[in-house]
């Protein structure tokens, strides 16, 4: 749950609240790790996989409908800056680690 919290950059409460939901909606179900009790991760059920193809499925027709008003300059232009936002939002590698 932390890991997501920090990809998602919310906080821990934000995206237990959000699991809580999608859990009660069957989309979701969590897990306990074996190896530490402490971890439980979030596997998406068939409903969830179902909804997240939907949901994929729109995001990217809405993003074919808002390039396709840019022309081939623009949109190389665009990716290049998306590309940057991208690669610095990686976290950075650590001295000796």
């Amino acid at each position: 749950m932390g890991e997501l919290a920090r990809r998602l950059g919310i906080t821990e409460k934000t995206v237990t609240g959000v699991v809580d939901r999608l859990e009660r909606e069957g989309h979701v179900q969590r897990e306990r790790s074996p190896e530490d009790r402490r971890v439980i991760r979030c596997r998406l059920t068939a409903s969830g996989a179902r909804l997240h193809r939907k949901l994929d499925r729109t995001v990217l027709q809405g993003l074919g409908r808002m390039l396709e008003h840019l022309d081939a300059t623009d949109r190389r232009a665009l990716f290049r800056i998306l590309e940057k936002l991208i690669a610095s939002a990686r976290p950075k590698a650590r001295p000796g680690g």
